[in-house]
C-alpha cells in the first residue's frame, strides 16, 4: 500500500507546489488538503488538481477533532505540516496569530499523533520550518547547517523555532517518529502579494513604487518553490521508509545568494520599469542581514539537489503574475474571502 497523506496548507504558496510533487509520486495512495484558507490560503492555488487521491477539507489545525477524525478515517500515516503564519512584518505588528498557527496548531497536530499511537496507530510527522530560525549570517560566515544553534531574531522566527523544539521533545517523549525541514527564501508562481519578490513584480507591472527596506543590500538565498517541495517529499518518503532517522533535521538551499535590491533590478529589466521607481524606507526593527543555507545533507541522505536556476526560474515568475491577472485582482481586492465565506460560512 502507498503512503496516506495530510498535507496541512496545501491552499498556500508553498503547500500548493507541494501537493503537486506529492501527487506527481507514484507511491501517494491518498493525500487530503487541510486548510483554513485565512487570507494567504488562496483556493485557486489548487484548483486545477484533477486526480482520485486528492481531497481538500476545510478547517483550522488547532481544531483536534478534526485533525483526529482525518486521522481516523483516511488512516492517515503522515503529517506533512505547512500551515504557518510566515510573514514577519506581521509578526512584529502582531504576533498572537503566530503563536496561534505555528505553536499551538504544531501541539495540536502532535497531540493528535500520540493519541493515534496510543489506540496503535502509526503516524509520522515532517515538520516545515524556515532558515530564519537560526538567526543571522555575517558577510563571511558559512552558510547555516543543521548543526547551527537555534537563534531566532524576530517574532516569526521565535514561533518557528519553538514548534520545531516541540516536535522534538514529543519525538523523545512519546517516541512518535519525525522529522524536520528547514529552507531558504522560496519564490515562485502564486505566492501572496506582501512578499518581496510578487510586490516587486505587481508594483512594476502597474507603475507603482516599490519599496526597498534600508538600504537593499540584505541578503538571502533563493530557492524556487518546486525544488522545495521536491525536497520535503524526497523528505517524507525517507522518513516513511525509515531511510532517515527519527528527529533528522534537513535544511534545503539553493546556493544563490542575491542582495534585495539586485532582486529588485532584476525585476524591472524583466518588466521595462523604470528605476526612478524605487523607494528606499525606513528598515524593518531587527532585520537579519544574511540568510544562506548549506544543503550537503539533504543531497548525502536523499540524492537532492536544486534543479532549477535562478534566471529562469525568475524570468518563469514574472511571466506567471503577467499572465495571472484574475489571480492578482482576487487576492488583492479579498473577492476569493467572499467566495469562502458563502462556501463554508
Amino acid at each position: 500500500m502507498g503512503l496516506r497523506i495530510l498535507l496541512t496548507g496545501g491552499c498556500g504558496f508553498i503547500g500548493s507546489h507541494t501537493i503537486r510533487e506529492a501527487l506527481s509520486r507514484k507511491n501517494i495512495e491518498r493525500l487530503v488538503n487541510l486548510d483554513a484558507l485565512t487570507y494567504s490560503g488562496h483556493p485557486d492555488n489548487v484548483a486545477d488538481i484533477n486526480d482520485d487521491r486528492y481531497s481538500f477539507v476545510h478547517g483550522s489545525i488547532n481544531d483536534s477533532g478534526l485533525v483526529s477524525k482525518i486521522i481516523n478515517e483516511e488512516d492517515i500515516g503522515m503529517i506533512v505540516n505547512l500551515a504557518a503564519e510566515s510573514h514577519v512584518d506581521r509578526s512584529i505588528h502582531s504576533v498572537a496569530p503566530f503563536v496561534e498557527t505555528n505553536i499551538n496548531g504544531t501541539r495540536t497536530i502532535l497531540e493528535c499523533i500520540v493519541e493515534r499511537k496510543r489506540e496503535g496507530g502509526d503516524v509520522k510527522l515532517v515538520q516545515i520550518s524556515t532558515d530564519e530560525v537560526y538567526g543571522s549570517l555575517g558577510p563571511d560566515e558559512a552558510p547555516f547547517t543543521e548543526e547551527t544553534p537555534l537563534d531566532p531574531r524576530n517574532p516569526y522566527a521565535v514561533t518557528k523555532a519553538s514548534s520545531d523544539m516541540m516536535v522534538l521533545a514529543f519525538a523523545n517523549t512519546y517516541g512518535i517518529e519525525v522529522s524536520i525541514t528547514r529552507c531558504s527564501n522560496n519564490y515562485g508562481p502564486n505566492q501572496f502579494p506582501e512578499k518581496l519578490i510578487p510586490l516587486i513584480i505587481l508594483n512594476s507591472l502597474g507603475g507603482k513604487s516599490l519599496p526597498v527596506y534600508g538600504d537593499g543590500m540584505q541578503i538571502r538565498d533563493w530557492i524556487h518553490a518546486r525544488d522545495h517541495a521536491s525536497g520535503i517529499i524526497d523528505t517524507m518518503e525517507a522518513l516513511a521508509t525509515n531511510k532517515i532517522k527519527s528527529g533528522e533535521v534537513i535544511n534545503f538551499g539553493a546556493d544563490n545568494e542575491v542582495p534585495n535590491i539586485e532582486i529588485v533590478r532584476s525585476i524591472i529589466s524583466q518588466t521595462g520599469a523604470s528605476e526612478d521607481l524605487i523607494e528606499y524606507v525606513k528598515d524593518r526593527p531587527g532585520h537579519d542581514r544574511r540568510y544562506a543555507m548549506g544543503f550537503s545533507k539533504a543531497n548525502r541522505l536523499l540524492g537532492w539537489e536544486p534543479v532549477i536556476d535562478w534566471n529562469s526560474g525568475i524570468k518563469e515568475t514574472v511571466g506567471w503574475y503577467k499572465d495571472n491577472s484574475d489571480w492578482v485582482k482576487s487576492v488583492i481586492s479579498g473577492e476569493y474571502r467572499q467566495w469562502v465565506e458563502k462556501q463554508y460560512g
